[in-house]
């Protein structure tokens, strides 16, 4: 993919410094690619040359020496991209403290009571095999392999009751009303 650039200060022509004009059809590409170097796309290394080339144009009589032109017109380059960087806004302000984070609404106690309350009921209405084993494992958060130990069976087992217990609790009446 080449990148096609348009002249830089097309209007040269009718210039009141001949020099200026001939100094930019000379140069221009050369100074394109430096402003390029500066900013982070193209269009925006035009606006910058362009700016730099206009007060370089607007200091021509000044300038004694036009031998130095090339690195005037790279220090305008500069000067303006970090005039422009100082200018941006800036989102960010660095403090000594964090926030504090807000508090994610809270559900009603009585709401969670109630629900916890329905599935206490609703694992008591499990067989007692299946509910030691759903109280092992997610209330004394004990693993499989704890569990099967405990309670003398196989991992298997434990994996088979669980699930088939949690199949109940899901289908639950009660539990489907109170979530």
């Amino acid at each position: 993919m080449t990148a096609t650039t348009t002249p830089v200060c097309t209007s040269a022509s009718t210039a009141v410094y001949p020099s200026f004009s001939s100094y930019v059809r000379a140069r221009g590409p050369v100074l394109q690619r430096t402003a390029r170097s500066l900013t982070s796309n193209p269009c925006d290394a035009e606006d910058l040359l362009q700016t730099a080339l206009t007060k370089t144009y607007l200091a021509w009589e000044r300038i004694e020496d036009h031998r130095a032109l090339d690195g005037y017109v790279r220090r305008a380059l500069v000067n303006t991209r970090t005039s422009q960087w100082r200018k941006r806004k800036v989102e960010e302000f660095p403090y000594d403290e964090l926030p504090e984070r807000e508090a994610a609404p809270s559900a009603d106690p009585a709401e969670q009571q109630a629900l916890r309350d329905a599935m206490w009921r609703a694992v008591l209405r499990l067989p007692a095999r299946q509910r030691a084993m759903v109280v092992l494992r997610y209330y004394e958060d004990l693993t499989e392999v704890q569990t099967a130990e405990l309670l003398g069976v196989s991992v298997g087992t434990v994996k088979s009751a669980v699930s088939r217990a949690l199949g109940k609790l899901r289908e639950d009446p009660e539990l489907a009303c109170a979530a």
